[in-house]
């Protein structure tokens, strides 16, 4: 398994529209993350990356949302994804849309979010999945050199395990778009037929993948002090040689 640390700064998309099929990836996204979003409760929600500030969280009950990219437009909070200036554990939900396949060192940006979450916050990420048909764009020879299919993809199982480690529990694991999303997608009926055939029976193939995991921490039970812990020191009453020696003057 290759290191997910990266040796070359990626490409930063700035909205949607930059990535090939982005309006359909983003509909679908949203179609998925629709019934999610009245569960979120909370105070702050924090979208890391240009690309998740093209979410629709209308429907979430958190009012304050802001955005946070490397760059100045669109974004409510100009930093680094992977260092985040914001204190601990002080996010209710972070959302991580294409974030990883994008950034220099995806695990730490995950370390970050996850930093940055208070305890049973929920984290949101969304990414393509190279096992899948967008994962055959890497061997066509004139589309691995092209942007996104020459990034990082990271797979969902990868990711879970990343975030299992971290004390995470897994909420929503659903993929879809069974596609390679390189060109243009056809609507006929032979395509919809295809959709719901791979939906049906291939369900973990799909191109995109939603995971919404929860961060559990357990409770610290306190340990008595190892002096608590021994037990007191008292004589055990026997009989003494005093005594012995009073019984035989009375004898005498």
């Amino acid at each position: 398994m290759k290191p997910a640390l990266a040796f070359r700064h990626p490409y930063h998309p700035i909205s949607w529209q930059h990535l090939p099929n982005g309006e359909l990836i983003v509909a679908n996204i949203n179609q998925t993350l629709a019934p999610w979003w009245p569960k979120f409760f909370g105070y702050h929600m924090l979208k890391i990356g240009a690309l998740s500030g093209g979410i629709d969280s209308e429907k979430s009950l958190i009012k304050h949302q802001l955005t946070l990219t490397s760059q100045h437009e669109n974004s409510d909070i100009v930093a680094e994804i992977d260092d985040l200036p914001l204190q601990e554990h002080s996010v209710d939900v972070c959302l991580l849309a294409h974030a990883l396949e994008f950034s220099l060192d995806p695990h730490h940006v995950v370390r970050e979010a996850n930093r940055v979450l208070i305890p049973n916050g929920y984290l949101v990420i969304t990414g393509f999945n190279p096992f899948s048909l967008v994962g055959l764009n890497k061997f066509v020879p004139y589309r691995r050199k092209q942007s996104p299919w020459n990034e990082r993809f990271f797979s969902p199982m990868r990711v879970k395990d990343w975030l299992h480690l971290m004390g995470f529990e897994i909420q929503l694991d659903r993929r879809f778009l069974h596609s390679s999303l390189s060109g243009q997608t056809s609507s006929g009926l032979i395509s919809e037929h295809w959709r719901k055939l791979a939906d049906r029976y291939f369900p973990s193939l799909g191109s995109v993948y939603v995971i919404v995991a929860k961060k559990r921490v357990l409770p610290l039970t306190p340990i008595k002090a190892k002096w608590q812990l021994r037990p007191r020191f008292e004589p055990v009453k026997v009989p003494t040689m005093n005594s012995s020696r009073k019984i035989n003057k009375l004898t005498k």
